[in-house]
């Protein structure tokens, strides 16, 4: 029987007690592990261990698969009607509700976003998108389609079936109910891999899924690497679709287990490097604190992170300027401190590939205006950090950084900004800041990307599709667009009157 954990929280912002189960949760129970080993969870504000999770391995997860499709083919599925499945969703919206405050404060303790941030945001966000699959649960259907008067012909919209799901360690709990949202919505059933890096909301969740009375092996969470869980889901002959966000890199290898077993469907939500636009005729004041929320936001861990800053040249001084001075106002510190807008990286990796690219900006011969050092003398802090005076051939403006780094460019006119945006690999997202309408859209519309903001970055909603272009990513998160992914078309033709 795995152990349970128990924090006990004393901060300006929240104080309590809260539990969490640590094994994997497989057919309604918490269990051990197959080979009895554990995953250190480390704090990300001072380095030091939390607590230890039971590991998953391939073995754990042949029997998670087992168990969701016993569950899909006897209590779940279409054996569950959507009224009941969305009574579930909104049961389980309830109970996050009720715990709204502790799903934050496990966010800031095993990931470090503060604690506001992700009470206000990540557990509001993330009971509305529950609550909005709940919606959508009786509300999967087909079509008549006419050919004939001899004929009756319609389509059915089935759950595709057992379904794997990978999630990152940005947005843990975000993450986590973007998929299962949809997935459980049309009756799929579940096989989840948390990052182990911030396992601990999901397997909080866990216990909630159990306790608002989803049938068991309708979920399941097993904790792993990527290299062993992850690959052995992408692999698994059992697994009829598999959905992941993270790196492009580790898309790659999904893809390509997931065509060399059985074919299964796969969606991924990959890297980005997102241009952030402003106009000679911008509200200045507000696209600089757009711009900086659209980098800085989530200490820049964000695959949507406007990095690329491009500002045009007749008001490039006196952004810099305003976008120095504000840049240099952040605080960042203890994510539990209600003052501190960043907190720290998410690990010892994160924090070394982030400083690796500052080092490699500098050694390019970019220029630091802001930042560049870490912050503090424990933990993961990093200085949020301007480059200017670099070149579109630059690593740091080329690759994917995942840190509070951003570029800042020059451009002359609305073509020379078009080509500039689109000069990536990625197309997740841009931000356009501009008071002409006109320009703004006709700028939106050239750029590819999945989402464009005008006057605005990082604002996303269940009721919104989120996915991208080019190499980031294959099919779209959120929405009624969601749903797609986790149903088959069958079309069901009747003859009511052809004779041979």
């Amino acid at each position: 029987m795995p152990e349970t954990y128990v924090h006990k929280f004393d901060t300006p912002v929240f104080k309590g007690e809260i539990s969490i189960p640590l094994g994997l949760y497989i057919d309604g129970k918490f269990v051990d592990g197959a080979n009895g080993t554990f995953i250190d969870v480390i704090n990300p504000s001072n380095g030091k261990l939390i607590t230890k999770i039971v590991e998953g391995t391939p073995k754990d997860l042949d029997v998670a698969v087992a168990a969701a499709q016993k569950a899909f083919d006897t209590t779940w599925g279409l054996h569950t009607n959507g009224f009941q499945r969305a009574r579930l969703l909104n049961k389980l919206a309830d109970l996050m509700e009720q715990n709204a405050d502790k799903l934050a404060a496990i966010e800031a303790l095993d990931n470090g976003k503060t604690f506001n941030w992700a009470r206000t945001t990540d557990v509001d966000h993330s009971i509305r998108c529950i609550r909005y699959y709940a919606g959508w649960a009786d509300k999967v259907q087909g079509k008549t389609i006419e050919t004939s008067e001899a004929k009756l012909v319609y389509t059915r919209h089935e759950p595709i079936g057992v379904v794997g799901q990978i999630i990152p360690w940005n947005f843990p709990l975000q993450m986590m109910v973007w998929k299962i949202g949809p997935a459980l919505a049309t009756g799929c059933s579940v096989v989840l891999k948390p990052s182990e890096f911030t396992p601990l909301s999901a397997l909080f969740m866990a216990a909630l899924i159990d306790q608002a009375g989803f049938p068991a092996g309708s979920f399941n969470l097993v904790n792993g690497y990527g290299g062993t869980v992850g690959q052995a889901m992408a692999e698994h002959k059992g697994i009829e679709k598999i959905a992941f966000t993270g790196s492009t890199l580790v898309g790659r290898k999904i893809m390509e287990a997931a065509a060399k077993s059985n074919l299964k469907k796969v969606t991924l939500e990959l890297g980005g490097k997102s241009p952030s636009i402003v106009f000679d005729d911008a509200d200045l004041d507000e696209a600089v604190k757009w711009a900086a929320f659209g980098i800085y936001y989530n200490h820049g861990q964000c695959c949507c992170a406007g990095s690329r800053i491009y500002v045009h040249e007749k008001i490039y001084d006196e952004f810099m300027k305003r976008f120095t001075e504000h840049t240099k106002n952040l605080k960042v510190g203890d994510p539990f401190d209600p003052e501190v807008f960043q907190g720290p990286q998410v690990s010892q990796q994160q924090y070394d590939r982030i400083m690796g690219y500052i080092k490699s900006g500098v050694e390019d011969g970019a220029t630091i205006a802001v930042g560049g050092q870490r912050a503090g003398q424990e933990g993961y802090f990093i200085q949020p950090t301007i480059f200017t005076n670099v070149k579109p051939s630059m690593k740091i403006v080329q690759e994917e950084i995942f840190g509070p780094v951003c570029v800042v460019l020059k451009f002359k006119d609305e073509d020379d900004i078009v080509a500039q945006a689109n000069d990536t690999i990625y197309g997740l997202a841009a931000s356009v800041y501009s008071q002409n309408v006109t320009r703004a859209l006709s700028t939106a519309h050239k750029i590819r990307a999945g989402t464009v903001w005008v006057n605005a970055a990082n604002m996303l909603y269940p009721q919104v599709p989120f996915g991208g272009y080019k190499q980031s990513g294959i099919g779209r998160e959120l929405g009624e667009y969601a749903l797609d992914n986790y149903t088959a078309v069958k079309a069901v033709q009747v003859n009511l009157h052809i004779s041979l």
